[in-house]
């Protein structure tokens, strides 16, 4: 039997990138132990997101460091759109989701993860400067089961939507549209043809736009040099401030690290590294929580560079060499979402965009900050003019929401 592909898209936008996430309540004292078991299995989930995230890093740097890009993702995007995949998947195809993503099967089971997603989502929700969720398109001649959609909505925040697939310049300016309406503009041409056998399409999305705590002065910023490589320079609109902030060095790791909070619950981390393949290949989520709990305060001058990049990914290979193969191929379990028809998902797509700026957010107005000058003490640098890390994490809870690494600005 031909099998009809299932396309997963799953893309983020970061406006240079936000508000506090409300803890959702467990009621009465009667249910605590309830209530502590949810806590806990939110927290295994929690702590796999975050396995995840590097892992999924690993891979992407593999695939990009012969060719000098830059990477940018969204892992809390990629890994809300899997488990909703996961949903539908049974049998070993669902085990490989699970394994790929990190959750342990006898610790998890599918509705644990379904409802930790829900919580995590609806924390999200509460930030005004975050937009995350999921849409199915639904070709009008299919029909998947009442239960894997009830599923979506309820703990997926997923929005469904009848399209036909056979039309497909209209389906594919369809989902482009909406792509476009919940990421603010920042991408706008998702799918660029759609295979008319398309049965459905599953894509989730994260827009975040965050002013920083302290902006930088827009007066201050020059054109300065970055070093993509060691005979490689291009110029930048280079960002300037001296301030008292957050940093921390890691000896082990031999990185400097800046830390640069928004005006809400999310900050970024600008990693500096003496030797950047070092710093990939060992940095996990133990380093994120030792540097936000040992930053030390002190007035630097620092340098960080103005950009705006987009990256996109077909993530194919990279989940199949994280052990995530059969729902690619002929092996494909997705009967949890449609009764008596062989599905497999054709593509798994993801799309970013980070855009960084004096304000912290696009167009955006900004008080400038006056600098003073001390010439009469010596005041350390830190100078973003060479390859560099970047993370954007809650502080408390550490959710990563954005990863990655900027070889070039101008790209």
């Amino acid at each position: 039997m031909m099998q009809a592909p299932v396309v997963l898209w799953i893309l983020s936008a970061v406006v240079c990138v936000g508000k506090s996430h409300h803890h959702i309540g467990h009621g009465e004292e009667a249910q605590g132990t309830a209530a502590e078991d949810s806590e806990s299995k939110i927290s295994l989930v929690t702590s796999a997101n975050k396995e995840f995230a590097f892992h999924l890093y690993w891979k992407l740097a593999d695939h990009a460091a012969s060719q000098g890009k830059n990477i940018f993702f969204s892992p809390a995007s990629v890994s809300a759109a899997l488990a909703a995949l996961s949903v539908g998947a049974r049998g070993e195809t669902h085990q490989q989701l699970h394994s790929g993503l990190g959750f342990n099967s006898s610790q998890l089971t599918q509705t644990d993860v379904d409802q930790a997603f829900r919580t995590l989502l609806a924390n999200t929700a509460s930030d005004k400067d975050i937009s995350q969720g999921s849409a199915l398109f639904v070709d009008n001649l299919f029909k998947p089961k009442p239960e894997f959609l009830d599923v979506l909505k309820q703990f997926y925040s997923a929005e469904g939507f009848s399209v036909d697939f056979a039309k497909t310049t209209e389906s594919t300016n369809t989902i482009n549209q909406y792509v476009s309406d919940k990421t603010n503009g920042k991408i706008n041409k998702l799918v660029e043809s759609l295979d008319p056998r398309t049965v459905m399409y599953l894509l989730n999305y994260v827009y975040y736009k965050g002013k920083w705590e302290t902006p930088f002065d827009p007066e201050q910023t020059a054109e300065d040099v970055f070093r993509v490589e060691k005979n490689k320079e291009v110029q930048v609109q280079m960002m300037r401030m001296e301030e008292d902030v957050s940093t921390y060095y890691d000896q082990a790791l031999n990185t400097s690290v800046l830390h640069l909070p928004f005006n809400n619950s999310y900050s970024m981390l600008l990693l500096l590294p003496d030797n950047m393949t070092m710093l990939e290949r060992n940095i996990s989520p133990t380093h994120v929580t030792r540097w936000l709990k040992w930053m030390k305060s002190g007035r630097y001058k620092i340098y960080v560079p103005k950009f705006s990049i987009k990256t996109s990914y077909k993530l194919n290979d990279v989940l199949t060499g994280m052990g995530m193969a059969d729902m690619f191929g002929d092996r494909a379990d997705l009967s949890g979402i449609a009764e008596g028809q062989k599905l497999a998902v054709s593509e798994v797509v993801h799309q970013a965009t980070l855009d960084v700026n004096e304000a912290g957010a696009t167009a955006a107005a900004a008080t400038g900050i006056g600098i003073t000058l001390l010439s009469f003490r010596h005041i350390p640098e830190l100078r973003f003019n060479r390859p560099f890390m970047v993370i954007i994490t809650e502080r408390v809870a550490e959710n990563v929401l954005f990863l990655g690494k900027i070889v070039n600005p101008n790209i």
